[in-house]
């Protein structure tokens, strides 16, 4: 059983907005730090943004601050990505992450470290 799913990714034209979701299948990971990563294709998995597992911290990779919003509803055990004025170059499958315990520091762009992983989301944005 895949422990994460994640949903509402798409086809959106340059400038849109997507809102991923992830939730998970079997079990809460409301005390753990979560996270979303992307890969394109040709290109390595690569970080977008983390989470704390109160919602309190985020972190994002540069090229996506100020466009893109992680947060989380811990009542309905869901992390979100909001995702607002996308590139071309945002063009991958996104895929949320959870860490298996609350480490510290909480806080890695080390997909490695992240115990939990869902299939992933199709994200498209054309020009």
């Amino acid at each position: 059983q895949v422990p994460l799913v994640e949903s509402g990714g798409g086809l959106v034209q340059a400038g849109g907005s997507l809102r991923l979701s992830c939730t998970p299948t079997g079990r809460t990971f409301r005390t753990n730090p979560m996270a979303w990563f992307r890969q394109a294709p040709g290109k390595e998995r690569e970080f977008v943004a983390s989470i704390s597992w109160n919602g309190g911290s985020t972190y994002y990779l540069e090229s996506v601050k100020g466009r893109f919003t992680v947060f989380r509803d811990n009542a309905k055990n869901t992390v979100y990505l909001q995702m607002n004025s996308l590139k071309p170059e945002d063009t991958a499958v996104y895929y949320c992450t959870a860490r298996s315990t609350q480490p510290t520091p909480w806080n890695t762009d080390a997909g490695g470290l992240y115990a939990y992983w869902g299939q992933g989301t199709q994200v498209t944005v054309s020009s």
